[in-house]
């Protein structure tokens, strides 16, 4: 008979997620990154264009809900890799803790983090730097909590394929920076080569951008933007579920 804990525990996630959560609190630099460095690059933009608003508007929302993905892609990856190659991770998985608990634990407590981030970072861009919005700002915070979410299960995913912190810092330029290009940020999708148009159909970052841009020249919620999010979380939760099935108990 197995003795393997069952796929999914509430109790075992929630013990999870507050266990990460005391971590993050004692790591200072990690919340910074996590919270203010978001704010500080949106801050940045807002003044780099300081002559011509209207670019920051027309940019603001999409950088909006890329930041957060990128920052939460990169702290996920290296904290979940850290846990395998100090051997807590090992350690956690001799207990009645299934992979499935660890997983949904980790993201549940990114995710607690990924809701004060978006909160800052769309208060700020809208309150404080003017971001010009046409629809709601509360819908730009979902698309951007969403992106966040979506970092946080690309990071958890390619962690298991790391051996070192410096390997899952290499896996930006593979992960995250071909979906920067060919998101519609720099040029509008449909105006790309149709190969690259056409890879940039099965990217969730085109998504994000795309929710982003919905909300900032539509007053009303319109079908686009319901398909954009119902996309990125999908995307979210697909990898979720690969990270717990691809998860290793240590780093050989």
């Amino acid at each position: 008979m197995s003795t393997d804990a069952p796929a999914l525990s509430t109790a075992r996630t929630l013990a999870t997620a507050a266990r990460v959560l005391r971590q993050l609190r004692h790591d200072p630099r990690t919340l910074a990154l996590l919270l203010i460095l978001p704010v500080l690059l949106i801050t940045l933009l807002r003044y780099v264009f300081d002559s011509g608003p209207g670019t920051f508007d027309s940019i603001g929302a999409s950088l909006l809900g890329i930041f957060p993905l990128i920052t939460m892609f990169l702290v996920t990856s290296i904290a979940t890799l850290r846990e395998r190659t100090s051997g807590t991770l090992e350690r956690l998985l001799t207990m009645p803790l299934g992979k499935g608990d660890l997983i949904a634990g980790y993201a549940l407590a990114f995710g607690a983090i990924a809701v004060v981030q978006s909160v800052l970072a769309t208060a700020v861009s809208v309150w404080v730097l003017g971001l010009d919005v046409v629809g709601s700002p509360w819908l730009l915070l979902v698309v951007a909590l969403l992106d966040a979410l979506l970092g946080t299960a690309l990071g958890l995913f390619v962690s298991a394929f790391a051996t070192s912190e410096f390997q899952a810092v290499q896996f930006m330029p593979a992960v995250i920076f071909p979906q920067l290009l060919l998101c519609g940020l720099f040029t509008p999708r449909d105006q790309m080569h149709p190969a690259l148009e056409a890879v940039s159909d099965v990217l969730p970052m085109s998504y994000a951008v795309d929710g982003m841009n919905q909300v900032l020249t539509h007053t009303d919620v319109t079908a686009d933007f319901y398909r954009d999010i119902l996309i990125v979380a999908g995307c979210a939760l697909l990898v979720l579920c690969l990270g717990a099935a691809t998860l290793r108990r240590r780093t050989v």
